[in-house]
């Protein structure tokens, strides 16, 4: 029993040791993972109280940023690396990092970038410069490192604001040159549509006007809503009547004034002011105010030659005029009384003057009884006139001549020839010289007596036999062809063309109709555009000094047409936008380049010219078209101004 007893336990103090060895080993697994608890938590504390610390210096920062915008853009704006600096009672920014109790902490100002619709992207877009990206990151390194940081965009102003054109009544306040707002989409602006009819297709629907007396119209220039006749083929006839022409579609045409006394060779018109070369030795030209009722002779020109006047042309205020093979100049600074002869020589031509067109500092002259056909005169120096170019064309005498806006083409005609064509494309890009013929065109007997472009590419040219209004397409210069026409017995002795404010294109012819001289002929789509045209958008009065920011702009581009803008944006001059500089620039802030789709507006400011911040703004848009039949469109525009 003893013996049992001690087996026992010795069993049971062996079994203790076990355990005990057991929860020894347990203790030394346990203890240091308690204690690395211990210690992690205690760390992870620190590190939470550390990221409270730092959140709270970031938001701090963004604060002490809303403050510094708050009080102007200009300084705020600059793009680089900063921290809060106390200034008495404000805040303001200092460059560089900033140490805090441990912390780093640094304000990132830099561009925002935009896409094409306006959305902010991280790369790839265009600066948007009245809108700054701003990060603000805090840093520390115990227990461990980190950082917190936090993004936000600053505007120029809590609410941008914008203004918007497109409606109808939006665009009609502009300047249009070659161009028109229109109503087919809730209103823009498009290529001068030149009305309802055809060019090729002409037709005299439109009723017609009876000169005064039975004299024959042999001169004929016009201006929108107005053209001026002169009769000089026999005696019976006035020496010039002053038509009205109404906006109406059709429009209607009224005798508003006349002059009598002399027989008209030829006629030059402008608003308020119309000049006549008679057929006097003496004086040659006869200025005629129309702003007075009855129409009044108030000046005149008396040529050195005792010819008679056969050609009048006025650019600006210098007058020319033609008798037999001399061009002379004349002063019309003033309307009234005798003017003066400027350069007192004039120039000799090569041949009998016959018409002349001045376009930029040169005039073009059509000569019959030689050769030459065509001469380019310089008129820059008004004191010296000199012949630097010329054409010449085996053909019958020029009759008349037409040159394009850009004094690059000439269009000369001439009278009957069974041998040569009657009509000439001349390349005057250059003005020196002899210049080319690039191509011509036969006419099947026609006596040419005057010849416009019209938009479309067409050329008319009017005269006498086979048939007397003939419409040219010249879409392709080097071959015009015939693609419309009107026989007119009576014979037309002159043509003009006109674009209406809204868009409508007519030709004004003189006939040899006793009874019905003057008539009018619709032209425009079947379908002709004009080629080119402009279009200067009202003035937009912010009414203070402003960043503008940002152009929008929807448009309408068929194949073979573009549509671009150029933006201006100036000071109020003695408080008014009406005599504000207005320059007009690119994208890249140069005359060079053109918006053709959204982006930011420049900024620049040194206090010339072009200002942006400025209180004034226009934009001006580019049309063109190489389809006569498709125009672009300026849909709506929008700009985004602030503060």
């Amino acid at each position: 029993m003893a013996s049992l007893n001690l087996k026992l336990f010795c069993c049971r103090t062996g079994q203790s040791l076990v355990e005990l060895l057991l929860g020894m080993a347990l203790i030394s697994l346990v203890i240091p993972a308690l204690l690395s608890g211990l210690v992690a938590g205690r760390e992870g504390g620190q590190q939470q109280v550390s990221r409270l610390t730092a959140t709270a210096l970031m938001d701090q920062a963004l604060e002490v940023v809303r403050s510094v915008r708050s009080a102007g853009w200009v300084a705020f704006a600059v793009n680089g690396l900063y921290h809060p600096a106390a200034d008495g009672t404000s805040w303001s920014l200092a460059t560089g990092a900033q140490s805090v109790d441990g912390y780093t902490r640094v304000i990132s100002i830099s561009d925002t970038q935009r896409n094409s619709s306006g959305a902010i992207v991280a790369s790839g877009g265009t600066p948007d410069p009245s809108t700054k990206t701003v990060t603000v990151t805090v840093s520390w390194s115990t227990p461990f490192p980190s950082s917190v940081s936090t993004t936000a965009y600053f505007t120029r102003y809590m609410d941008n604001l914008t203004f918007t054109h497109t409606t109808y009544d939006d665009f009609l306040g502009g300047i249009f040159s070659g161009t028109a707002v229109v109503n087919d989409m809730g209103g823009e602006v498009a290529l001068g549509a030149g009305g309802s009819g055809d060019w090729c297709a002409p037709d005299l629907t439109i009723a017609s006007l009876d000169l005064p007396k039975n004299g024959v119209a042999n001169a004929l220039t016009a201006i929108p809503g107005q053209a001026f006749v002169g009769t000089g083929d026999n005696a019976s006839g006035v020496s010039f009547a002053d038509i009205r022409v109404d906006n109406n579609h059709p429009p209607a045409a009224t005798i508003h004034g006349t002059i009598d006394g002399y027989k008209t060779n030829d006629v030059f018109g402008e608003a308020g002011y119309v000049y006549i070369a008679a057929d006097l030795p003496a004086p040659e030209i006869v200025i005629i105010d129309l702003s007075v009722s009855p129409n009044a002779e108030v000046g005149y020109f008396n040529a050195p030659a005792n010819g008679n006047g056969s050609a009048v042309a006025v650019s600006g205020n210098t007058g020319y005029m033609i008798t037999a093979n001399m061009l002379y100049n004349f002063d019309l600074s003033v309307k009234t009384g005798e003017r003066p002869l400027r350069d007192s020589n004039g120039v000799s031509l090569a041949g009998t003057g016959t018409q002349m067109m001045i376009v930029g500092d040169y005039a073009y002259v059509s000569l019959t009884g030689t050769g030459t056909k065509l001469q380019i005169v310089d008129v820059s120096d008004p004191l010296n006139l000199t012949v630097v170019g010329y054409s010449d064309i085996n053909s019958a005498g020029a009759t008349d001549v037409f040159i394009n806006s850009t004094g690059t083409r000439a269009y000369l005609v001439t009278g009957s020839s069974a041998s040569q064509p009657e009509m000439f494309i001349i390349d005057t890009s250059v003005k020196t010289g002899s210049r080319p013929v690039i191509s011509s065109y036969d006419s099947n007997g026609m006596s040419a007596k005057g010849v416009i472009v019209v938009p479309g590419n067409r050329l008319i040219m009017i005269g006498t036999g086979a048939e007397e209004y003939q419409v040219v397409n010249i879409a392709l210069e080097g071959s015009p062809v015939y693609c419309g026409g009107l026989n007119i017995d009576t014979g037309v002795n002159g043509v003009a063309g006109v674009i209406e404010p809204d868009g409508d294109a007519y030709s004004y012819i003189i006939t040899g109709d006793a009874s019905a001289e003057f008539k009018i002929i619709e032209g425009g789509p079947g379908g002709s555009y004009a080629m080119d045209g402009t279009y200067i958008s009202p003035v937009f009065d912010s009414g203070f000094q402003t960043a503008f920011n940002r152009l929008e702009f929807n448009r309408s581009v068929p194949n073979q047409t573009t549509l671009t803008l150029q933006v201006a944006v100036a000071d109020a001059v003695s408080g008014s936008c009406d005599s504000a500089d207005y320059q007009y620039l690119g994208p890249d802030g140069t005359s060079n380049t053109f918006y053709s789709a959204a982006g930011a507006i420049p900024v620049h400011d040194d206090g010339v010219g072009y200002e942006n911040p400025g209180r004034c703004f226009r934009y001006k848009a580019y049309l063109a078209s190489l389809d006569s039949t498709a125009t672009p469109a300026l849909l709506d525009i929008t700009v985004n101004y602030s503060p």
